[in-house]
């Protein structure tokens, strides 16, 4: 029998935002829920070829990817994927979580990126979409 697991995608054009990104939330980020499995992708298109296929569960993106940020693609993702998976975008500045707003994504991470915080972020975010694992 394998492991159910939670795909995970996380877009940055950096891959060290992407690794940061990762090691904040773990691979388990809270015992009620399934392992999680990422998908690193660093351009808009895998972004939108992963999510048009069907292989995420949840989406994290940078808010400050270039030349297309996370902000924008989230919008973007919302408005022209009909079941769209949650959407979590990190952004550098607290002051920013009103442009996240607008992007219509599920949660926001704040950098410097707290492991406790993001974890139970990305964790209520995944309880929120029916995604508990039953013990």
């Amino acid at each position: 029998m394998s492991t159910p697991t939670t795909n995970v995608l996380v877009f940055s054009h950096r891959p060290e935002i992407r690794e940061a990104i990762i090691t904040a939330i773990g691979r388990r980020p809270a015992p009620d829920l399934a392992r999680l499995h990422y998908i690193e992708t660093g351009t808009v298109a895998d972004v939108l070829s992963e999510v048009d296929a069907g292989h995420a569960d949840l989406v994290i993106l940078d808010g400050e990817a270039q030349p297309t940020g996370g902000m924008g693609v989230s919008r973007q993702l919302k408005n022209e994927i009909a079941q769209c998976p949650p959407v979590v975008v990190a952004v550098r500045r607290k002051d920013d979580r009103w442009l996240a707003t607008w992007s219509q994504a599920d949660a926001v991470l704040v950098h410097p990126l707290d492991p406790l915080a993001a974890a139970e972020t990305v964790a209520e975010v995944l309880r929120s979409q029916g995604k508990p694992v039953p013990a």
